[in-house]
């Protein structure tokens, strides 16, 4: 009863506050009051709905090691069993697919059953991602670069470097020409770092066990039947599961039970300060849409706001100017979306995969090539055909790029980035300007936490932090740490547990995805 009585704040709706929140309201009893600066909740997992069409922003397969995420998304939404409208326009029959659960044709809440494809685009041509040893790419690649990859690998294996940069990590696994050629120009154009000067520490927590060998190793499994998610690489992974109306829908449908639950939720409430008073957080203060300051007193904070404003929000007299220093310059990386719908493309379905008009199957598409400053290419009419508006007369795509606040990609207009970059997938063939129908233009701030300059003495804010009690860090920018939407959700959980125990001690919730065995290995 004295539990009940109890209030967490809890600063952001992504996926690491409201899953905080729910399991607040269900294993606690403590009453969570989530404070979100946006109008929607979901955070980097929000769905834009822009003229009927849904744009999931980064792209998100709903796919874990952890068992307990798994089934916890599976309590919130059923797994579909049955038809969905890319299926019914193939002419596929109900026995193809597995019987029992929803149908989405006629409920909404289901996730459904997607196969994953992803390609590189590089030098005009298609590659697999991850690298398969294919006839396909060795005919791509040619003679001369398939021989001189060979070799590279070969070193790779012989000489191994000490991995102190990223560049180090990949030419580690599968030797320098296959990395000069897939990922020494992705990886400058995602971070805007040459990969020698970022720390192996992103490899290691975003690529963990891929290499040639993985590769190798996955391929071998496959021919003789031995398929088990649980031991393959994520990077390797060949179905994921999906929201019918993409991940947004996943995060309003958690906001709607954390309502039910008792829980609440205010939005457009952005956080400017954390009062302090003997080791605790004993109140937030808010500000509303109107400019007016609130603070609501607290028991908890757990917060998923960038350590950087964190720390600036922080009240404190003590606090130490290098902790200061250390985050107010830590790095992050900038995010431009442009949702493109087009009548069709260029490029043609030369997969084994059947698909609607002969349409790529891909759900993204890396692309490498160096002529053009698009990273990557999604196709939402792949990820679920409830996507797209008219699905069955267009593809709706989303053409990301990487920058960084205040440079010439972020500071361009609107209508000026639209122009590039129907310009550049023109050029590279695989559109046709005037196939071009509408367009819209996001961006997203602090998207990707950057693993360098003052990233490497982040330990010294942490252990500032953790010196307050009842302060909880969750998810991506809660940790300064690249977390997936799984990983994020497990800090929540982490947190939570020792918010019901009494535990003081929070290297659990710090330890999620700290280092590459994690979830390969770790079993919750």
């Amino acid at each position: 009863m004295e539990e009940n009585k109890k209030t967490a704040v809890i600063i952001g709706a992504g996926p690491a506050g409201l899953t905080a929140a729910y399991e607040l309201l269900v294993k606690t009893g403590v009453r969570p009051v989530v404070l979100e600066a946006d109008e929607m909740v979901g955070g980097l997992a929000r769905t834009i709905l822009y003229k009927g069409n849904r744009m999931d922003l980064g792209g998100h397969r709903f796919f874990s090691k952890s068992k307990v995420v798994t089934d916890w998304w599976c309590r919130m939404m059923p797994v579909q069993g049955s038809r969905s409208r890319d299926d019914i326009l193939l002419g596929l029959d109900d026995k193809e697919l597995s019987p029992g659960g929803p149908d989405p044709e006629t409920e909404d809440r289901v996730l459904l059953k997607r196969h994953r494809v992803s390609r590189i685009f590089f030098s005009r041509k298609f590659f697999d991602y991850p690298i398969s040893l294919s006839k396909a790419t060795f005919s791509n690649m040619g003679f001369i670069r398939t021989v001189k990859a060979g070799f590279g690998y070969l070193c790779s294996m012989l000489f191994k470097r000490r991995e102190q940069s990223l560049e180090d990590f990949y030419i580690n696994r599968f030797g320098k020409p296959l990395y000069k050629m897939f990922f020494e120009g992705y990886t400058r154009k995602v971070w805007g770092l040459h990969p020698s000067n970022l720390g192996a520490d992103w490899g290691g927590q975003r690529v963990k066990g891929l290499s040639v060998w993985a590769v190798v190793k996955d391929m071998v499994g496959k021919k003789f039947g031995r398929t088990g998610s649980g031991r393959q690489e994520t990077s390797l992974i060949q179905e994921f599961i999906y929201p019918k109306y993409g991940p947004g829908q996943l995060w309003e449908t958690v906001a709607e039970e954390v309502k039910a639950r008792g829980g609440e939720i205010r939005m457009l409430s952005e956080v400017v300060g954390l009062r302090m008073q003997a080791g605790r957080v004993i109140g937030v203060e808010y500000k509303d849409a109107t400019g007016r300051i609130h603070t609501q007193e607290c028991d908890y904070v757990l917060s998923s706001m960038p350590i950087k404003e964190l720390v600036a929000a922080i009240q404190d007299e003590g606090k130490p100017d290098e902790a200061v220093r250390i985050a107010s310059e830590l790095p992050y990386r900038d995010f431009i979306t442009v949702g493109l719908c087009v009548r069709k493309l260029k490029i043609l379905n030369e997969t084994a995969i059947k698909t609607w008009q002969n349409r790529v199957p891909d759900t993204w598409i890396y692309i490498q090539e160096r002529d053009v400053k698009i990273g990557r290419l999604q196709i939402f009419n792949n990820w679920s055909p409830y996507l797209v508006n008219d699905y069955e007369n267009t593809l709706w795509l989303g053409l990301e790029y990487f920058c960084s606040e205040g440079d010439a990609l972020w500071g361009m207009g609107k209508d000026a980035f639209v122009r590039m970059a129907v310009d550049e997938l023109a050029r590279i063939g695989i559109i046709e300007r005037e196939d071009v129908l509408d367009a819209c233009h996001v961006r997203v701030k602090k998207a990707y936490p950057a693993y360098y300059g003052s990233y490497y003495k982040l330990d010294k804010v942490k252990d500032y932090l953790n010196g307050w009690e009842n302060l909880f860090c969750l998810g991506r920018n809660g940790q300064h740490r690249y977390n997936n939407m799984d990983h994020s959700m497990l800090t929540a959980m982490k947190a939570v547990e020792a918010i019901a125990t009494g535990s003081k001690d929070k290297s659990a919730i710090w330890a999620v995805n700290a280092d590459g065995e994690y979830l390969e290995r770790r079993r919750p």
